[in-house]
C-alpha cells in the first residue's frame, strides 16, 4: 500500500500534536499539511518541532484549501463549527475526513451527514478500540437486562479543560445502551439532578459528569439492579491511542464509497 498523505487540523493542540507524532511513527503515513485557526500563535511554526518529533519542514498554516489539495485525508479533532465547514470542503474536494470532534448539535450532525453524500467521512465520539468494543458490550448488556430490573447510569471524567459535557464518548455509550433497549436516547436521557427530583424513572439512562486535573478520559456504564451492580469500564491512559485509532480509520477509509461511517464500521464491530 502506498504512503497516505494526511493533513492535521488543530495541529498545535494536544490532540493535533499527538496525531503528528503518530504519523511520524508509522511507515505508511506522511504529514502533508498542518492547519490551525486564523490568528493562532502557532502559525508559521514548524509542526514537527512543536510536536516534539524534530523539524519536518511542514509549517503550520491557516490555508485549508491548500491543505486539502495536498492530502488524501484530513484528521480533525477541532470544534463542531470547524468540522462542519471542513466536511463541506471535503465534499467539494472529494477528500476523506476523519472526525474526532465532540459536542456537535443535531443540526451540525445533519450537516456532516449531508456532506458525506459527496465525501468519505468517519466520525466517532472516540477513536479507541477499547471504547468501541465497550460500546458493543454495553449494547448487549442493555438488551439482556430489562429496564424494570436494571437502571443504567453513564459516569465519565475528563481533564478540567474539556469544554463539552457529557463527553462524546459518554454519549456514544449512552446511544449503545439505548439501542440495546430499543429506545431513543434523546427522549430517555437524564443529564442533571438537583433538588427534589422524585424517584428515578424506569427505563431512563442517566449521565454523570466529572471534570478535574489532567484526566485523559475515564468512562463507566453502570447497570444497577436490586442487590447487585454490573460495571463496564474503560480508562484512557495516553492520548496516543486516539491518534492511532484516527490513523487506522484514515487508512481503512481509502477507496471506500462516499458515506458517513463510524469506528464500529472501521473495526468491524
Amino acid at each position: 500500500m502506498s504512503t497516505m498523505k494526511l493533513a492535521v487540523m488543530g495541529a498545535a493542540g494536544r490532540m493535533g500534536q499527538a496525531i503528528i507524532r503518530a504519523i511520524d511513527e508509522r511507515e505508511n503515513t506522511i504529514l502533508a499539511a498542518a492547519v490551525e485557526r486564523d490568528g493562532s500563535p502557532a502559525l508559521g511554526k514548524d509542526s514537527g518541532t512543536l510536536a516534539g518529533t524534530g523539524e519536518n519542514g511542514i509549517t503550520i498554516s491557516d490555508d485549508l484549501e491548500s491543505a486539502l489539495a495536498s492530502a488524501e485525508a484530513v484528521i480533525d479533532f477541532t470544534s463542531p463549527k470547524s468540522s462542519v465547514r471542513l466536511a463541506e470542503l471535503c465534499a467539494e474536494h472529494d477528500c476523506i475526513q476523519i472526525i474526532g470532534t465532540t459536542g456537535c448539535t443535531a443540526k451540525e450532525d445533519d450537516a456532516i451527514a449531508k456532506a458525506a453524500h459527496n465525501a468519505t467521512i468517519v466520525k466517532s465520539g472516540n477513536m479507541s478500540l477499547g471504547i468501541n468494543l465497550l460500546s458493543v458490550l454495553v449494547e448487549k448488556a442493555a438488551a439482556s437486562l430489562s429496564a424494570g430490573d436494571f437502571d443504567i447510569e453513564v459516569l465519565e471524567m475528563h481533564h478540567k479543560h474539556k469544554v463539552d459535557a457529557p463527553s462524546g464518548t459518554a454519549l456514544l455509550l449512552g446511544e449503545a445502551a439505548a439501542r440495546g433497549r430499543e429506545i431513543p436516547l434523546a427522549e430517555n436521557s437524564v443529564r442533571s439532578r438537583d433538588g427534589i427530583t422524585g424517584a428515578r424513572e424506569d427505563g431512563t439512562i442517566g449521565f454523570a459528569t466529572l471534570r478535574g486535573g489532567s484526566v485523559i478520559g475515564e468512562h463507566s456504564v453502570i447497570f444497577a439492579g436490586a442487590g447487585e451492580r454490573i460495571e463496564l469500564s474503560h480508562a484512557a491512559q495516553d492520548r496516543s491511542l486516539f491518534a492511532t485509532g484516527a490513523l487506522h480509520a484514515a487508512l481503512w477509509a481509502r477507496g471506500k464509497p462516499h458515506g458517513l461511517y463510524s469506528m464500529r464500521d472501521v473495526l468491524g464491530l
